[in-house]
């Protein structure tokens, strides 16, 4: 198994380029031209030679400018050294709309014939070798999987890694681009997008006459970067109404106005940058994901997708994942001891330089050596026993579903009540659990499966029992286990529940106790009530009427040691990884005021909400 090189004091920036220009040729602001008319600014290093060389390519809405605020940057001359080092161009390109590329900017790399017109361009050059594969993580990756649909004859291989943003409807999601999670707005989008968005009354346009060597020399002291003022976005994120909170802030005019008010089933999310699951994929794929990334849920449905409905067997076999206990595209922070949030996952390092190379080896310069059929197919990290396993598929084969159904005497309002989970069926005559949520007064978001919201939540494991001292919380823990239980797939969540709001939501939230009563979030899901009949249609409740709501499965590998428990939480609220319902029944985002909603789970024999665990014992 690939692990780690020794960490090496890193070059600055001049350094860098004195060791690229010695290999390579460097063409900086290329402007690529579309079909349209519209040209993209492009970066190509290739090496100094006189033969045809594979591509590896990156799309991105970030600057990659090398000169900011006056000084050279090393990190996007590192990415291309190490490239060419092994023998590839490196080519990086911005998306439409954004820095030194012509055009309006839509969120993932819309239209998505750039990238098919970026393949050609680059296949006809004289100095490819015709073979193309893309790389990148976040928004650099989550373009590819729309544009790999397109069957371009060049796009030969994808490394993908914290791609959850590129999947609209997928197996049991459909977040249309993480936008939601159980037709609630996930809220990092907003704060992601006061930076990342493009007003275009602001934007400086350059004339069409100006050239690569003037945009370049241009670039030196003008890198088109807009400096945001810093948000505390702890408090930004409560304003409402929810639609005018990048305003509120001061921020660029965008495309947050349009997608804040697109339902779930909106045409429009079909018309972008999305792929999603009607969709052909003919492309072999690297998929890199995460456990604290907001995107593991439906990285993993496309993975087990693609695997079962790519064009054909080859590409369905040239599927390979692999699954770090880290945060959002922070593979590579891993160290002797990756602490993640406040817990510490052990040594969870991999050599991903290598992984990737070999990749590209293999599908753009045919090195059969690195054929990934010697590999192994899925590699997961189990937290708790802390160590890289291996498996043929995911959910691992030896993960048997087993139900625990929830159960309490009436009164498992926090850590305090008595709620627990348990392996057998509950009582015919349980009484429900009440709690009150009132959308003034949320359940906080402590940790979590969450990225890019500045300082409103921090990512990762958290010590959960204070939280849980909250009567808003209902609290399901099982006795602790005598021998270590491994719990490693998907987790499915079906509550029976009711309240006097014409909607409202239930959030689920997946715990390890430790025997010292450190609990730490593993995962956590939502569904919005009215869309519990599908997210086609909203339906609202009835007061008093009893429910069922199956959520969005939550995943996770975890050792659960002797003597530890496993834990459930359930409420109607974790903000602001989830945009706060106000129960009204309304459209949310343009109101201002909620109304508190009184809400009940059932678990009974008639109505026995249960989660589905997929347990692997030792």
């Amino acid at each position: 198994m690939a692990r780690f090189a020794h960490a090496q004091t890193p070059l600055n920036a001049a350094e860098v380029l004195q060791q690229l220009e010695q290999i390579a040729i460097i063409e900086q602001k290329v402007m690529m031209p579309m079909r349209d008319g519209v040209r993209l600014a492009t970066d190509i290093y290739r090496p100094k030679t006189d033969g045809r060389v594979p591509i590896i390519f990156s799309k991105t809405p970030y600057n990659f400018n090398n000169w900011g605020d006056g000084e050279q940057r090393a990190n996007n001359y590192q990415t291309a050294l190490d490239a060419v080092k092994r023998g590839y161009a490196y080519v990086v390109q911005n998306e439409r709309g954004k820095f030194f590329s012509e055009g309006e900017w839509d969120i993932l790399g819309s239209p998505t014939t750039d990238g098919y017109d970026a393949f050609s361009w680059m296949a006809k050059q004289p100095w490819s070798n015709g073979k193309i594969g893309t790389l990148g993580c976040s928004s650099t990756a989550e373009w590819q999987m729309a544009v790999a649909a397109l069957d371009h004859p060049a796009h030969a291989a994808m490394v993908a890694q914290g791609f959850g943003a590129g999947v609209g409807r997928v197996g049991g999601f459909m977040e249309q681009g993480n936008w939601y999670r159980g037709g609630a707005q996930q809220m990092l989008f907003t704060a992601w997008l006061y930076g990342t968005q493009v007003d275009a009354m602001a934007r400086p346009v350059f004339p069409k006459a100006a050239t690569s060597e003037d945009l370049a020399r241009v670039s030196r002291f003008y890198d088109l970067a807009p400096e945001m003022p810093k948000v505390d976005w702890a408090q930004g994120l409560r304003h409402l109404p929810v639609q005018d909170i990048i305003k509120n802030a001061n921020g660029q005019r965008g495309v947050y106005d349009k997608m804040i008010v697109r339902k779930p089933n909106d045409p429009d999310w079909y018309k972008g940058g999305l792929y999603h699951d009607n969709m052909p994929f003919g492309v072999p794929s690297f998929w890199f994901a995460s456990w604290y990334d907001v995107s593991t849920g439906p990285n993993l449905a496309l993975f087990n997708h693609v695997r079962k409905n790519a064009v054909d067997e080859a590409t369905r076999n040239a599927q390979y994942l692999v699954i770090a206990p880290t945060l959002h595209c922070a593979y590579k922070r891993a160290t002797a001891n990756t602490v993640v949030g406040e817990r510490s996952v052990g040594d969870a390092r991999l050599n991903y330089d290598d992984l990737t190379y070999g990749w590209f080896d293999y599908f753009l310069k045919g090195e059969t050596a690195k054929d990934p059929a010697k590999m192994p197919r899925v590699r997961y990290y189990t937290m708790g026993s802390n160590k890289w396993q291996t498996s043929e598929t995911w959910p691992p084969a030896n993960a048997q579903m087993t139900t625990y159904y929830l159960s309490s005497g009436g009164r498992a309002n926090s850590l305090y009540g008595d709620g627990k989970l348990l392996a057998t069926p509950p009582a015919a005559t349980e009484k429900p659990d009440a709690f009150t949520y009132d959308p003034a007064f949320p359940v906080p978001s402590y940790g979590g499966n969450v990225c890019c919201t500045g300082n409103a939540v921090q990512g990762g494991a958290f010590d959960q029992h204070q939280m849980e001292t909250r009567q808003d919380i209902l609290v399901y823990t099982t006795e602790p286990f005598a021998e270590g239980v491994e719990l490693s797939g998907n987790i499915e969540t079906t509550l029976y529940v009711a309240s006097d709001a014409k909607d409202t939501d239930f959030t689920v939230k997946l715990v390890d106790v430790y025997p010292d009563g450190r609990a730490y979030n593993l995962d956590e899901t939502i569904l919005r009530a009215r869309y519990r009949e599908g997210f086609d249609k909203a339906v609202m409740m009835e007061k008093g009427k009893v429910y069922k709501l199956t959520l969005s499965p939550m995943a996770t590998s975890n050792f659960f040691a002797p003597g530890h428990r496993i834990r459930i939480e359930v409420s109607s609220s974790n903000f602001p990884r989830f945009e706060r319902n106000l129960n009204t029944g309304g459209n949310n985002y343009d109101e201002t005021k909620g109304i508190v909603a009184h809400n009940q789970v059932f678990h009974t024999a008639k109505y026995p909400s249960q989660v589905r665990l997929p347990l692997v014992r030792k």
